[in-house]
């Protein structure tokens, strides 16, 4: 694609929506360039929504990592798939208590949001990437599942890059849950599923084509910006290769090597 290709690609996105872990920042470290990155934003007076499917840490949470590595306003912005969940589940079962497998800042924030837990007396069952996971819990949710309670998840992920590799996500959870219950859940809210893009589209005010998905990983990110028609941007800075693509057939619409290569063109 020739520089005016890309620059007219780009020239239409007014709000990018960011993943952060493998993107942004790789664990706690910064990533190179993130931050000039968003300085070439608000030159250009585009807009950012941090858009994370790690639901092991609340939104004020990432709010205050993304503040310690030097972000300041008008970005910070975080959509988690753990908020994701939380409204699905108020509007699809009002008055009802979840069952929640997820550590205690998911819990937290999802009785902020007015959500009722009760891990005694469900009537159905929420699960996130539970950093605090123990086979009591493993048994408990693989029972209740097994017992055909309505099933809900925040996302999809197999594995959370860390900077010595990954740690096992909530894709392995559901796949210990499947191979123990015999069910997948009924609806995951997190990328690339319509949940948190209808939330994205809610909070930005914005169209489809105004944004763009920036991410490292092919399945959520890119998919995400594939299943609807939201411009695709990948970063090699994570977890995706371009020998990836070609073993996926998942191709996003641009490739980067990092956020700041984009300043260019923007």
């Amino acid at each position: 694609m020739t520089e005016n290709a890309l620059r007219e690609r780009l020239s239409q996105v007014k709000c990018f929506m960011l993943d952060m872990d493998g993107t942004f920042y790789l664990g706690d470290r910064l990533l190179e360039g993130s931050l000039d990155f968003l300085e070439a934003l608000e030159r250009t007076g585009r807009r950012v929504l941090f858009v994370t499917n790690n639901s092991s840490k609340s939104a004020d949470r990432y709010v205050e990592k993304l503040k310690g590595m030097g972000v300041r306003e008008p970005f910070l912005n975080v959509l988690t798939s753990g908020q994701a969940a939380g409204r699905y589940c108020l509007r699809t079962f009002p008055g009802q208590k979840a069952f929640l497998l997820g550590n205690g800042l998911l819990r937290a924030e999802l009785e902020r949001m007015g959500l009722a837990i009760d891990n005694e007396h469900p009537d159905y069952v929420l699960i996130g990437y539970d950093t605090t996971l123990d086979y009591e819990k493993m048994t408990k949710v693989c029972d209740l599942v097994r017992a055909g309670l309505p099933y809900v998840a925040t996302h999809p992920d197999f594995n959370c890059p860390t900077e010595t590799g990954f740690a096992p996500d909530i894709g392995a959870i559901i796949a210990f849950i499947e191979a123990s219950a015999g069910r997948r859940p009924d609806v995951i809210l997190g990328k690339p599923y319509a949940g948190i893009v209808e939330e994205a589209l809610a909070l930005t005010g914005l169209e489809k084509h105004e944004l763009a998905m920036v991410g490292d990983r092919l399945y959520t990110d890119i998919a995400t910006g594939l299943n609807f028609g939201i411009l695709s941007i990948l970063v090699l800075t994570g977890e995706a290769g371009e020998a990836d693509i070609a073993a996926t057939g998942i191709r996003p619409d641009l490739i980067f090597e990092r956020l700041s290569a984009m300043n260019p063109y923007l």
